[in-house]
């Protein structure tokens, strides 16, 4: 049956339709062009900036690893060993550590008349946001079931301190290493090395090292800290800082 103008109603509709595709196609192809063009600036900055962001690291590790190390020994000389105590006390120095870094970071990028919050670094932190919030809210949960059981009495269950001393730390080892190794795609590849290296460690002391750590708890607990948080970091720190130097003088 044909309409008015000589056409099929359907095939009127189907032109219609045909249309509006065409239509949709053409104005999304600037779009995906431009999506494209600022993903490729952001990777060519960041492969332009890969030396810079070198220089940068090591400052930042050798006073990570320096401050870790420094806290691990403080906590177990004054035997912070209560769940709710030891965790608040890791989230301070983590918050001092980050303030350090935010700090160094700012100042190289004023030096280099750079902004601070660009594209690459928004990428970088959102790359690491993830498995940084799991392990902060991982230690809210260890506070807040230790908070419930002080303030409710011994009825309220709470997670044991081997949990929390032993368990607790190489999960956030592993969680932080998952934040450095995906950092890494936006970064030097010894970053994602450094990534992995701590998911190694912390997963093997895991299968070996076990629970039955007896009246040892409280050194083991903190020595894991110092170890993955301190004297791991200082080393890479030292490391990235020599090899840049002899780069500089080649």
């Amino acid at each position: 049956m044909l309409g008015t103008d000589g056409m099929r109603p359907d095939r009127g509709k189907g032109c219609g339709n045909r249309l509006t595709r065409v239509s949709f196609v053409v104005q999304s192809h600037p779009m995906e062009s431009n999506w494209a063009a600022e993903h490729l600036q952001v990777i060519r900055t960041l492969m332009e900036r890969s030396a810079l962001y070198r220089r940068a690291l090591a400052p930042i590790m050798i006073f990570a690893g320096l401050l870790g190390m420094a806290a691990a020994a403080a906590g177990w000389a004054f035997s912070i060993s209560e769940p709710r105590w030891f965790v608040g006390y890791w989230f301070c120095i983590g918050a001092v550590a980050l303030a350090g870094a935010f700090l160094m970071v700012r100042r190289q990028a004023w030096q280099q008349s750079e902004p601070f919050w660009s594209p690459p670094t928004r990428r970088v932190a959102l790359a690491m946001l993830p498995s940084l919030t799991a392990g902060f809210i991982l230690g809210l949960l260890v506070i807040a079931a230790d908070w419930l059981r002080h303030g409710r009495g011994d009825g309220m269950p709470a997670p044991p301190n081997a949990i929390v001393l032993f368990c607790l730390p190489l999960i956030w080892v592993i969680l932080y290493g998952c934040a450095i190794h995906a950092a890494g795609f936006f970064m030097a590849r010894g970053m994602r090395l450094f990534g992995w290296a701590l998911v190694i460690m912390a997963c093997a002391a895991f299968l070996f090292g076990g629970l039955n750590v007896g009246s040892w708890l409280v050194l083991v607990s903190y020595g894991l800290m110092g170890f993955f948080f301190g004297l791991l970091h200082l080393a890479y720190g030292v490391y990235l800082y020599f090899t840049e130097q002899r780069r500089n003088e080649k």
